[in-house]
């Protein structure tokens, strides 16, 4: 074997392990990626759904208050 070809050899063998390096390095980057997306759905989802319901509950009164009945959503009381 001449010696280009074993500088060539070794700079393939090089540039492999450089590569695989770098990929176990992006594998290892997703899945920390991912867990981390889990625990922020985990504590963000909560406060989400406490938002929506708000929302919700926000827009029920607001309908009451333009077909006229009271904010609270109940029916007046004629005083006894």
């Amino acid at each position: 074997m001449s010696d280009v070809a074993i500088v060539w050899l070794a700079i393939a063998v090089v540039t492999t392990v450089a590569v695989a390096g770098v990929l176990i390095g992006l594998i290892r980057h997703v899945i920390v990626l991912v867990r981390a997306l889990g625990r922020f759905r985990n504590e963000v989802t909560p406060v989400a759904e406490d938002i929506s319901s708000l929302g919700r509950r926000a827009g029920g009164r607001s309908q009451g208050l333009a077909a006229g009945r009271p904010a609270g959503g109940g029916t007046r009381r004629s005083p006894s």
